[in-house]
């Protein structure tokens, strides 16, 4: 199947969640033998209009950010490129109306992703965005929710999770250097402190924590450690890739995610699958809590003082290093239902 990824911003020039979120199935599609192309904003040196990264070719279809000037560029670009499907993520909303303007004359199907909102997008755009998709794909029952107060119906949008590389978790060493380990970029949404805090309550107990991921907060958080006297046994650990940082979730027995923003806590899912204990701190905005709903080894939590508690309880469950319930999140299984979601997405366009 030939798959064009609509995407003026690239986790090359962009990286957001969005982003990252995008590359990653475009990457692991064209690795299931599919063709795939993103059309997008040049991101790379040099005149030439296509460049191609791990099996993905990208065709600029502007050299700058501008959304209005890629808006109209895109239909001359998706006629080009020919597609069988046209996979458009949500933000901006112009390039999944100019999507469907091409997919009309190409007469294909537009599966939008939606992952969150950017400042710049509409209200007016983004219920536009929703009207002109096909079908929308969220990453998780929080973010479905937004899409349906946009205008789309419960029948029109399909939760399809981020996934993890499954054989990784059950094949990776275990490294033992942390009991407690929080995971993921330490921006303005990464609520890092209440895991300080809790470790705080805890001083008195035996135990060491890693924080996983940098970001611009990542000096305050250091500063607050320092503050609360832990900073000794707390250890920041920066960006790793999963390689390294699957050994560490192996041999730690809690994972804590308090996050204020989490469309999907992917970091969280790696550890459960890691046999983590998870310890959710209850944020209105993140959708981490759905991964330890009906999951015995994962509580929900709604302060530190709490998430200190259930750290204690957390002695309860035996360690594990993986948790095979956590398999159907593996890459295969999630890229099969994006390909089942092509498929008859394409076959009833061809009904009308």
């Amino acid at each position: 199947m030939r798959l064009a990824f609509v995407s003026l911003y690239t986790d090359q020039r962009r990286s957001d969640g969005a982003t990252r979120r995008t590359r990653r199935i475009a990457e692991r599609l064209a690795a299931h033998g599919h063709e795939v192309v993103v059309l997008c904003a040049q991101w790379w040196e040099g005149p030439l209009d296509a460049f191609e990264q791990n099996g993905v070719e990208y065709v600029a279809v502007t050299r700058n950010l501008s959304v209005r000037t890629f808006a109209s560029k895109l239909p001359f670009a998706l006629r080009r490129a020919k597609p069988d499907v046209i996979h458009a993520a949500n933000s901006p909303p112009s390039q999944v109306v100019a999507a469907k303007t091409a997919a009309r004359f190409l007469r294909v199907p537009v599966i939008v992703d939606w992952w969150a909102v950017r400042d710049d997008d509409t209200e007016g755009m983004r219920r536009r965005a929703v009207r002109k998709a096909d079908r929308v794909v969220a990453p998780s029952e929080l973010v479905k929710t937004d899409v349906r107060e946009y205008g789309a119906a419960e029948a029109d949008v399909t939760v399809v999770p981020s996934s993890i590389d499954f054989d990784l978790v059950s094949e990776a060493e275990i490294d033992n250097r942390a009991d407690l380990v929080y995971a993921r970029r330490l921006d303005e949404h990464a609520n890092v402190e209440s895991f300080l805090l809790a470790l705080a309550e805890l001083r008195d107990r035996d135990w060491r924590a890693a924080v996983i991921g940098g970001g611009p907060q990542r000096e305050a958080a250091e500063e607050t450690a320092a503050e609360l006297r832990i900073d000794d046994r707390v250890s920041f650990l920066g960006d790793l890739p999963p390689a390294e940082f699957v050994p560490i979730l192996k041999g730690a027995h809690v994972f804590a995610q308090t996050a204020t923003d989490q469309p999907f806590a992917r970091k969280l899912l790696w550890a459960l699958a890691c046999g983590c204990v998870g310890i959710v701190e209850y944020q209105a905005r993140s959708s981490a809590h759905e991964l330890v709903e009906n999951c015995d080894r994962g509580v929900r939590v709604t302060s530190p003082q709490e998430l200190a508690d259930e750290v204690v309880a957390a002695a309860d469950h035996a360690r594990a290093s993986i948790n095979r319930s956590f398999a159907r999140y593996d890459h295969d299984p999630v890229m099969e239902t994006y390909e089942d979601l092509y498929a008859a997405e394409r076959d009833d366009y061809g009904l009308f």
